[in-house]
């Protein structure tokens, strides 16, 4: 690379270093201290690691995180496939509809999770009062941990769901149209078009939309921390909140960035496959 380019691309490496890479290697020095606020960090080896592995709060906010990201991953896949082949195949008022579909990225994340706190409260929320009228029990969200975590599923759900949509529906759009006319010439039916045709193509933009929708609501946060507040009795927590909790409630920093850094690990060994699988069908086809 010419002295040019190492020039160009010198302040973005930069900073990359100063805001990822330099705090990254701190958190990871401080999950082998034991720390508080007002104390100095005192080398603890490896204990912050088992303490946090030995915490049945910690194992029930994964096992929270894996149950609300796989239901909101894939059906955010779901819909988003339904919708982007239903507008690429043409309905009346597209382009108002897909605003629609995409109004959600224009709104503030905290202001729509507030909306939809209102929403489902039990007393006065237009969800509650929907379900009541159709003698439906109301959503108690509060205080049945099981109401939680579906109504977090629901709101993440709507919230991401223009993340997937368009990636789906620009990768539906890139397609050529030869394909679908030549299928149509052979008698191919419309299940056998999107089974041979679109599904095939659509592989590696579905892979790339599930994994970094994965590594989002890996991290997911703010939903749960202001609808549930991980509660009742910590029953709601997903991981990132008990991150939160240990660091800014509890003020012991060293296993909160033990937490952090197993989340990291975790992260890691759920992308791989996708990675490999990406990898296999892109990068490697193109070498």
């Amino acid at each position: 690379m010419a002295p040019i380019h190492l020039a160009m691309v010198a302040p973005v490496q930069a900073l990359l270093i100063g805001v990822v890479f330099l705090p990254s290697l701190y958190v990871f020095w401080l999950s082998f201290n034991e720390s508080s606020f007002g104390k100095a960090p005192t080398y603890v080896g490896l204990k912050n690691y088992i303490e946090v592995l030995g915490d049945p709060y910690f194992w029930r906010a994964f096992g929270n995180t894996a149950i609300v990201i796989n239901i909101v991953v894939y059906l955010e896949l779901a819909l988003g496939l339904a919708i982007a082949l239903l507008f690429a195949g043409g309905v009346p008022m597209r382009k108002v509809l897909i605003s629609i579909v995409l109004a959600p990225y224009a709104i503030s994340e905290v202001a729509a999770v507030v909306m939809w706190r209102f929403m489902l409260d039990p007393s006065v929320g237009m969800v509650s009062q929907t379900l009541a009228a159709f003698g439906l029990p109301t959503i108690e969200w509060a205080v049945i941990p099981s109401h939680g975590l579906a109504a977090v599923c629901a709101l993440s759900v709507w919230l991401h769901l223009p993340f997937t949509f368009l990636i789906l529906y620009a990768a539906r759009l890139a397609i050529p149209a030869d394909l679908y006319e030549a299928a149509r010439i052979d008698g191919a039916t419309a299940w056998q078009q999107f089974r041979y045709v679109t599904l095939p193509t659509l592989v590696p933009a579905i892979l790339v939309a599930v994994l970094f929708r994965y590594i989002f609501a890996f991290r997911m946060f703010s939903e749960v921390w202001l609808i549930t507040g991980g509660g009742p009795a910590r029953s709601t927590e997903v991981l990132a909140v008990y991150l939160y909790q240990e660091a800014f409630r509890y003020n012991e920093f060293g296993l909160a960035a033990a937490t952090g850094w197993l989340m990291v690990v975790a992260s890691v060994v759920l992308a791989t496959p996708y990675l490999y699988v990406v990898y296999k069908r892109t990068l490697a086809n193109d070498a």
